[in-house]
């Protein structure tokens, strides 16, 4: 596939793409112990398999194992190869205990025979029990007040600039200064998002759960890029997610806005560290996250030199400029405690 062939789905294309990649096909029994699913693969603008696509389909697939009123309530997954986005995914299940209230399950994601993603999920019927949450943050802009992503990125003619700001399932609205095409000048190893699905979602609860760790996977080593002064686009920046956990705490939709605030505790060896906790908009705790990604910062004087190109070609459209000044209020709120 070349950039010219690629074309940016609709938002509502990409919702129902989202919904299609959970859509699992049981394989026939092989002989062996596991439970067998193929899952769909999209067309999308890099060439790699996004970490949250894989992590919510091997969830997905554990959660047609277990019995209906069990419910997901933390993954443990470690991704260990890059996935092919141009090739379907077999996933493999399994099922490690049914007890009396809780039940565990082994998901293996492969590709060609190779797995691609370890994951371990675990399962519980309701309960009763002792409750208490950390209180959503306040002084948090609105997201009716921050920028939706096609304004962010609208203005740049590249495949994947086009996906982030038009093509992806989930709406983004940054309450820091996005860090797509430039550092945050302030350093804090702190990032906090809105989100939610451009489109509405099936009711079923397993789907939500299963976007919401989707999205989960978009923005969670921010922190790291904003304490060191790099963004995603940087040319040379070398980013990828080592593992993922997410634990869920309450029921929630996807398709209503949820905010998402990260920090980063630590960044060493060349592995940043990001941890997360996502909030219905009326304040219930829905989920706490967290993910240890591999960070490499570009060397050489090629890097430098394409990174001054970019700006330059960035700068001089003024639009960067323009969305600096429009939000800097917002872009400056203070929620961490």
């Amino acid at each position: 596939m070349t950039e010219g062939q690629y074309r940016t789905p609709t938002p509502d294309e990409a919702v129902a793409r989202l919904v299609g990649m959970l859509d699992l096909e049981a394989l026939p029994d092989d002989g062996g112990s596991e439970d067998r699913f193929l899952a769909p693969v999209f067309e999308q603008a890099f060439w790699r398999v996004f970490g949250g696509q894989v992590l919510a389909q091997a969830t997905t697939a554990a959660m047609r194992t277990v019995a209906p009123e069990r419910a997901v309530h933390s993954v443990h997954g470690y991704f260990l190869r890059p996935g092919d986005a141009t090739k379907p995914i077999e996933v493999r299940v399994e099922r490690l205990r049914d007890g009396g209230s809780f039940s565990a399950r082994r998901s293996q994601a492969h590709q060609d025979g190779t797995p691609i993603l370890s994951m371990i999920a675990s399962f519980q019927k309701p309960s009763g029990g002792l409750a208490h949450q950390d209180p959503m943050p306040s002084s948090i802009p609105a997201p009716e007040e921050l920028p939706a992503p096609e304004e962010l990125l609208g203005h740049v003619d590249h495949p994947i600039m086009r996906e982030w700001g038009r093509g992806r399932p989930f709406e983004l609205r940054h309450i820091d200064r996005p860090l797509y095409l430039e550092a945050d000048r302030e350093r804090r190893p702190t990032s906090a998002v809105w989100m939610k699905t451009k489109a509405p979602l099936p009711d079923d609860p397993n789907v939500h759960r299963a976007a919401i760790l989707y999205a989960s996977d978009y923005t969670l080593l921010e922190p790291v890029l904003r304490q060191h002064g790099y963004y995603w686009a940087k040319p040379g920046m070398k980013i990828a997610s080592l593992d993922h956990a997410m634990w869920w705490h309450r029921q929630a939709r996807a398709d209503q806005w949820l905010l998402y605030i990260k920090e980063s505790p630590s960044a060493q060896s060349s592995r940043g560290l990001g941890t997360g906790s996502i909030y219905t908009r009326s304040g219930e705790l829905v989920a706490t996250v967290a993910q240890e990604g591999m960070i490499r910062p570009p060397q050489g004087l090629k890097s430098l030199l394409r990174e001054r190109v970019q700006k330059r070609a960035v700068a001089a459209g003024g639009t960067q400029r323009e969305l600096n000044q429009k939000y800097k209020t917002a872009w400056r709120s203070r929620y961490m405690r």
